[in-house]
């Protein structure tokens, strides 16, 4: 069954308001992820797949990709769209690697919303300047 308008703005005032603790280093988009979430990284990145738990996704990638940045990123929204229970994310996110230099990279990911948790998100970004972040830097251990 679908979402209604109200569920739709409830949805992305959630996601707003995850963006805002990531934003602020007291939390983040993760916290609205269920234990079985899905988590699909589009393109041709070694990382790029379905990850079928928020356990795996967190493991294997934002763990070890957070080990590799000196300053973690920040995330700077361009636009937040919902409709329904997809609430749609854009936004660019900048960090520090380890090795001193910045990360940018903009994304743009689709979260599907249930009971006021993400089930399902799809994850678009550069991943051709991801992979190149990700072996050239090396993970704090």
């Amino acid at each position: 069954m679908a979402e209604t308008p109200e569920g739709a703005t409830s949805n992305k005032a959630l996601v707003q308001q995850s963006f805002d603790r990531w934003r602020d280093g007291t939390g983040g988009p993760f916290e609205l992820l269920t234990d079985d979430a899905e988590w699909t990284i589009v393109g041709s990145s070694p990382l790029s797949k379905t990850y079928r738990s928020r356990r795996e996704f967190i493991d294997s990638v934002i763990t070890p990709f957070n080990a590799r940045l000196s300053k973690p990123l920040a995330p700077t929204m361009r636009g937040l769209y919902a409709d329904g229970e997809m609430v749609i994310a854009f936004f660019d996110g900048a960090a520090v690697a380890n090795d001193g230099r910045p990360y940018h990279n903009t994304y743009t990911w689709y979260l599907q919303m249930k009971n006021a948790k993400a089930v399902k998100v799809v994850a678009f970004f550069d991943t051709r300047h991801f992979d190149e972040f990700w072996n050239r830097v090396h993970p704090r251990p």
